[in-house]
């Protein structure tokens, strides 16, 4: 019967090899901002675990799913915000209305930080907030009936 030192060794080990093989597939990501932070268990009695990554405010986020390998990805913005996301506490800072904002006022800084010369509003919408913006929209309205964020303006 295995010792449990030599089970959590192997896990730890498997984790590892879960994460190489996501750094190398996704490498190519990282000449456009993509950084690889590690791996962390966000809750300890549930063993759930995450990839850490980090990436610029203006990624294609379509090109990076949300789960490896059964492992969801937890994403982190690195450096500033555009002037359309810094808000007070009392508003919803991913509201789809401020996604709009910026993409109408930045589509050429868009088109050219991502490496496209033709890029439709939708397709940069969906680009900046996550890789579905019609799903985002869905998923923050029903968080604001809810009561979970602030009502949406």
């Amino acid at each position: 019967m295995p010792s449990l030192r030599l089970t959590i060794a192997n896990q730890a080990r498997n984790m590892l090899d879960v994460l190489e093989r996501f750094s190398r597939k996704y490498a190519h990501l990282q000449k456009k901002g993509l950084k690889v932070d590690g791996l962390a268990e966000i809750d300890s009695v549930r063993k759930y675990k995450v990839i850490k990554i980090s990436k610029p405010f203006i990624f294609d986020n379509r090109e990076i799913p949300d789960k490896f390998e059964g492992i969801k990805l937890q994403k982190r913005i690195s450096g500033d915000l555009p002037e359309e996301f810094k808000t007070d506490k009392e508003r919803f800072i991913w509201a789809p209305y401020r996604y709009e904002l910026f993409v109408d006022r930045c589509a050429e800084e868009i088109r050219n930080s991502l490496g496209y010369e033709v890029m439709t509003r939708e397709e940069m919408l969906d680009a900046v907030c996550g890789g579905n913006f019609d799903a985002h929209v869905t998923k923050v309205t029903q968080w604001a009936k809810e009561g979970r964020i602030p009502p949406l303006n």
